[in-house]
């Protein structure tokens, strides 16, 4: 698939977007939805002015999940190598004996 142009609206505002493949399409398309829904949800539990206020709660609350999922990969590359290296001590002590 070459590029094709997509629109997706965010806050009632349709954003044209450049894709490259139908799964990215797919992709940004979801994002779409998600932002949607998570500006619905913020919208029926907090106060606010405009529309700009649900999308910088949203945005944040975007950032802190994605920091938070990077900070656990980030914690399980050390354990799987803090492992590997266990594993060799092992494998070391077996055929020791």
């Amino acid at each position: 698939m070459k590029e094709q142009l997509i629109s997706v609206i965010i806050a009632d505002r349709p954003y044209r977007l450049s894709v490259k493949s139908e799964e990215e399409e797919q992709i940004f398309r979801e994002a779409g939805r998600l932002i949607k829904e998570k500006m619905t949800e913020y919208g029926s539990t907090f106060a606010f002015r405009d529309k700009q206020d649900l999308l910088a709660m949203v945005t944040l609350q975007f950032a802190v999940d994605s920091l938070s999922v990077k900070d656990k990969a980030e914690k399980q590359a050390q354990l799987n190598e803090k492992l590997l290296k266990l594993e060799r001590i092992l494998d070391d002590q077996l055929k020791e004996s």
